[in-house]
């Protein structure tokens, strides 16, 4: 759904990113969409609140951008994580998260992504001004009532606040968010070259956008988005397709290299993933 006329409406896609499972359950989460002049800045907001008797580890395969998370104890600025990230909530707590576009984390770190890639920065060491007092508000926002709607739409609107001040976003920028759309929209693409003629670049320079814009490969993307549309689908099942057509429409020679692939990064196979999944 959409936000109009000042009022926070919740979205909740399939998340293709995070690993969940009837064994790995996740807390509640609330997923916003970014005001339209931020567009191309931000993705979604995403807000878990959660309330745990004993800890609970998440897992995400991360998309290929930097994250902002503001929680009740600690604001960071995360670089892409190359293979599983994980977190392990404990007690009571809640996170305001931003997911950036791919062209929003240079402009906010003010250096190539690469160099926070697989790690994080506490917020403060932003180079832009505001980040203090953001955090400030954003707890403000949050510390009665996490759960509410109406301290969600406060949190967002703060963190809106201080992302305007990196508008407009650069031509690089606006390429790369363009590239990383066409990737995930096309299934299809499955070679690099490919990249390469819709961003109008040769591959080495393709290669050096991409890296400095999200810290990782041209190679990585694309393997990403496989690993995404396979969690995706995966969630949905089961259903009439096996895991060999799910592989071949993948783009992977056979069933055993999509295996590795998911296990490699996962740490579980597609069938164990997808067998983990609740019953729908």
């Amino acid at each position: 759904m959409s936000r109009d006329e000042g009022v926070t409406r919740p979205t909740d896609p399939v998340d293709r990113a995070h690993l969940t499972g009837a064994s790995r359950p996740s807390p509640p989460i609330y997923r916003y969409p970014p005001s339209p002049d931020l567009g191309d800045l931000v993705e979604r907001y995403w807000i878990p609140v959660w309330s745990l008797a004993v800890p609970s580890t998440q897992s995400t395969l991360q998309h290929p951008a930097c994250l902002v998370v503001i929680s009740n104890t600690y604001a960071r600025f995360f670089g892409v994580v190359r293979g599983r990230s994980s977190v392990t909530l404990e007690g009571e707590g809640w996170a305001v998260g931003t997911l950036l576009r791919p062209a929003a984390g240079r402009l906010l770190l003010g250096r190539s992504v690469a160099t926070v890639r697989d790690s994080h920065l506490d917020l403060s060491q932003l180079p832009g001004p505001g980040t203090q007092a953001l955090v400030v508000q954003v707890r403000r926002a949050m510390a009665d009532a996490p759960g509410s709607p109406d301290a969600h739409a406060e949190a967002i609107a703060e963190t809106e606040r201080w992302l305007r001040a990196y508008l407009p976003v650069d031509d690089a920028g606006l390429l790369v968010n363009d590239l990383m759309t066409w990737v995930r929209d096309h299934p299809e693409v499955t070679r690099v070259d490919e990249l390469a003629r819709r961003a109008g670049l040769g591959e080495r320079a393709l290669q050096r956008l991409i890296e400095q814009r999200v810290g990782l490969s041209p190679k990585w993307l694309i393997q990403r988005r496989r690993l995404h549309d396979a969690v995706a689908a995966l969630k949905v099942g089961p259903g009439p397709e096996s895991l060999s057509e799910l592989a071949a429409r993948l783009g992977y020679a056979d069933q055993a290299h999509f295996t590795h692939d998911f296990r490699a990064v996962t740490g579980m196979t597609p069938g164990e993933f997808g067998g983990d999944q609740p019953l729908r």
